[in-house]
């Protein structure tokens, strides 16, 4: 395998295992957070999103990182990166809803009725590739967990 191919088979699993995460928290947080309801996070911002919600998801982005470093002989660092990215998920999340709140729309675009819109399919997605590049900023190489 030459270097290129490498850093791009490597590219993939890294990308592969952000919209894991991403997804795993996204829909553990819905899914719970139906079930078992209780208070409420932020109500101003996103009235429907509970702390029972948030914790699923945090356990579930957190049970892919294991997942992954079960499966991957990865370092255990990446059960720790995969629950940070689903807190920054979830500020990525956050902030677009705020934005949303701000300009009076209930949704980002018309692309996908009844979803947020365009934006509300990534918002999580761009939190998590942020804390991916603040983990990268501050250790230099995902070597260490990959």
């Amino acid at each position: 395998m030459t270097y290129f191919e490498l850093k791009v088979h490597f590219g993939n699993y890294v990308i592969f295992w952000l919209i894991s995460c991403v997804a795993a928290s996204d829909m553990a947080g819905y899914f719970f957070g139906r079930l078992i309801g209780g208070p409420k996070i932020w109500i101003l911002i996103s009235p429907n999103k509970t702390w029972s919600g948030t914790i699923a998801g945090w356990v579930a982005a957190s049970f892919v990182g294991f997942i992954f470093m079960i499966g991957n002989s990865l370092n255990l660092q990446i059960v720790l990166l995969s629950f940070i990215v689903a807190i920054f998920a979830q500020a990525g999340d956050f902030y677009e809803s705020w934005l949303k709140r701000r300009v009076g729309k209930k949704d980002s675009s018309k692309l996908i009725p009844g979803h947020g819109g365009f934006l509300d399919r990534f918002d999580g997605l761009i939190g998590g590739a942020i804390a991916v590049k603040l983990y990268l900023f501050f250790t230099g190489s995902l070597i260490l967990v990959f």
